[in-house]
């Protein structure tokens, strides 16, 4: 069961709020890169009346404001994915690898059950391996007292695993219920706009710097 229905917590929109993230610099201005990299942010959580979709969403808006990305939203509730792992993949599977093949870099929007991710997220990211490499992976999490930063924890140490990176900073929503009920959006819309904004700085620059190093020379395992 999803942490966030058992218990109330202090509202805290990120657990990041670091000096400077208003003064970061326009990340439209850090690159001579013409073509816009492309983003797909997943979200991870199947479960009904789930606030994933909410925060997916916001999340969506909030990154395309900055014109950096060309955001692809992939809602793991929506792919038709066998139980099992499959010989041979379905249409379904294909066309999930096809998405994260195409993309730069990645956000995944997670919510924690029982201290970890959920088991549709983690089926889904196991569908794919060299779509995955070398390429940086940002998060967004939420849920109770803490904001869904176990599930994150755990999800690190499944993309080093996958030869992806990690960026440092992410956007937590502690106790989300008081966040995104009844449609409304973050309690202090300013803090968590900022922390997105941080977080994709990080990702746009390991994005930028993985990108070219894959066109210098493939990404090769072992």
């Amino acid at each position: 069961m999803i942490d966030q229905l058992d218990q109330k917590a202090p509202t805290f929109s990120n657990p990041i709020d670091r000096p400077g993230v208003s003064s970061l610099p326009d990340l439209r201005q850090e690159s001579e890169v013409t073509e816009r990299l492309k983003l797909a942010a997943l979200i991870g959580s199947t479960r009904e009346r789930r606030y994933g979709d909410k925060v997916g969403n916001w999340f969506a808006q909030e990154a395309q404001r900055l014109d950096d990305f060309e955001l692809s939203l992939i809602d793991v509730a929506d792919i038709d994915l066998p139980s099992r792992h499959l010989a041979e993949p379905t249409p379904a599977m294909k066309a999930f690898t096809s998405k994260l093949a195409k993309a730069d870099a990645f956000v995944v929007v997670t919510p924690e059950y029982n201290h970890s991710m959920p088991g549709h997220l983690k089926h889904a990211i196991d569908q794919a391996t060299e779509e995955w490499h070398a390429k940086p992976v940002g998060f967004v999490s939420y849920g109770g007292v803490s904001g869904g930063l176990r599930a994150v924890e755990h999800l690190r140490q499944v993309f080093a695993e996958l030869h992806a990176v990690t960026v440092r900073d992410a956007v937590s929503f502690h106790g989300v219920w008081e966040h995104f009920a009844d449609g409304a959006g973050p309690l202090d819309p300013k803090r968590s706009s900022g922390a997105v904004k941080t977080m994709l700085h990080q990702l746009k620059w390991w994005a930028l710097a993985l990108k070219e190093a894959r066109s210098r020379a493939p990404y090769t395992v072992g």
